[in-house]
């Protein structure tokens, strides 16, 4: 009966150490994180924002592959569950922290995420703007897209936002283009009504 009841507990002892065993010391996994973190903010920074736009699958690629490469280098050998808490919780309170020091300091926030590119004003493409952020006109009409927007030419203004967000304005008729379009609007009802009264006419004077 004992050797039963070793057998039945062991396995529950040996899931619980490996649980909350840690191969590695909690100070290391804190440093690991940090500078995973610092690492991935220079890299994203680096890299240009539409990385974070993720116009083709290339770049969504590299996101993904990025989270599994870094890893095995934020938890070393350690594979408890005390461990990566250890490393989610450094990374959530370095975020946190890192977020509110930016907020009270502007400067460092457009440092740190830079400034948003217009890549088209005026409805006119800024060639310099795409190619600088790497960036094709065949990417650009796909997100104009992907905002239910059918052409490049119904945008006046689009500019591609620090964290990654494409952002179009589509442009509005002036006054006098308005007025246009409302007058040949009436004329074009009026037409009809011409037409329409003169069929009558015809067919009324018909023998």
């Amino acid at each position: 009966m004992g050797f039963l009841l070793a057998d039945a507990v062991t396995p529950w002892m040996t899931t619980w150490h490996d649980m909350f065993h840690q191969d590695v010391w909690f100070v290391e996994k804190i440093l690991r994180s940090v500078l995973i973190y610092v690492f991935l903010l220079a890299g994203i920074r680096l890299g240009g924002k539409r990385e974070l736009a993720q116009l083709n699958a290339f770049d969504l690629i590299v996101l993904l592959l990025l989270s599994n490469t870094v890893q095995n280098a934020i938890i070393g050998n350690d594979n408890s569950l005390i461990g990566g808490c250890i490393g989610a919780a450094t990374l959530l309170v370095l975020n946190y922290v890192m977020v509110r020091f930016i907020h009270k300091h502007r400067k460092l926030d457009r440092l740190l995420e830079g400034r948003p590119e217009v890549l088209i004003r005026d409805g006119k493409i800024d060639k310099q703007h795409l190619d600088r952020e790497l960036i094709t006109k065949a990417e650009l009409v796909a997100a104009a897209h992907k905002q239910g927007i059918g052409s490049l030419h119904d945008v006046d203004r689009c500019v591609l936002e620090p964290n990654g967000t494409i952002t179009f304005i589509q442009k509005r008729p002036t006054p006098e283009g308005a007025r246009h379009d409302e007058i040949m609007a009436a004329l074009s009802k009026m037409a009809d009504e011409i037409r329409m009264l003169r069929g009558n006419a015809g067919a009324g004077g018909a023998p």
